[in-house]
């Protein structure tokens, strides 16, 4: 069964309805809409030309819809304190996060490019200097964590096709990632890693 359209709405295009339900989707289910290509390129087309609808429907969730400036990508961000459709990342998830996003605050200060690319190797090998207490996961582990951060958009991964080679697989950190935890600079993300040193299991809020 479809549900009548939404009378507010009525200006929108009779053939950019589905489309825009799919997005809204998207945005809802994962924070992210990503338009890379293919169908999610068509996508974002559509929510280019209502991006303004989109904001303004997402407002009373406490829902932000951030656009990035380098990439076709759409982002919906709650508002700290005020968004009620946020979860939490696991200990591990977090000390994860939180690594994955100095690797991209530095890749970024020393590059232009828009895309962040690290082998898992990298990774675990910042793990362990900035939580030098903490065993760094096991590939399984890691994966595990990875499949939740991918599913909201925030990390893209290829597994090396040698198992024994599992330090080689490929991790792109998206620009998402810099805003599910909205440091201001490398002072402030100091300041949060110290409380996850020794931190409860539980991390900082995210969006779904």
């Amino acid at each position: 069964m479809t549900l009548p359209w939404p009378s507010f709405w009525s200006h929108v295009r009779e053939d950019d309805r589905d489309a825009l339900r799919e997005v809204l989707a998207e945005l809802l289910s994962t924070g992210v809409l990503l338009g890379d290509d293919g169908r999610a390129r068509q996508l974002y087309l559509v929510a280019r030309e209502y991006q303004r609808e989109l904001a303004e429907y997402l407002a009373p969730l406490n829902l932000d819809l951030v656009p990035d400036p380098d990439r076709p990508l759409l982002q919906a961000r709650p508002i700290p304190g005020e968004c009620g459709l946020t979860g939490r990342f696991t200990k591990d998830e977090t000390l994860l996060v939180l690594t994955l996003w100095r690797i991209y605050d530095e890749a970024r200060m020393e590059s232009t490019a828009s895309t962040v690319v690290v082998t898992a190797d990298l990774v675990f090998a910042r793990l362990r200097l900035y939580f030098e207490h903490v065993e760094p996961p096991t590939p399984p582990h890691f994966e595990r964590m990875i499949v939740r951060l991918r599913s909201r958009r925030l990390v893209r991964f290829a597994r090396h096709e040698d198992p024994l080679r599992f330090g080689e697989s490929s991790l792109e950190i998206l620009p998402t990632l810099a805003r599910v935890i909205p440091f201001e600079n490398p002072a402030a993300w100091e300041q949060q890693v110290a409380l996850h040193r020794s931190a409860p299991d539980e991390g900082p809020e995210e969006s779904v």
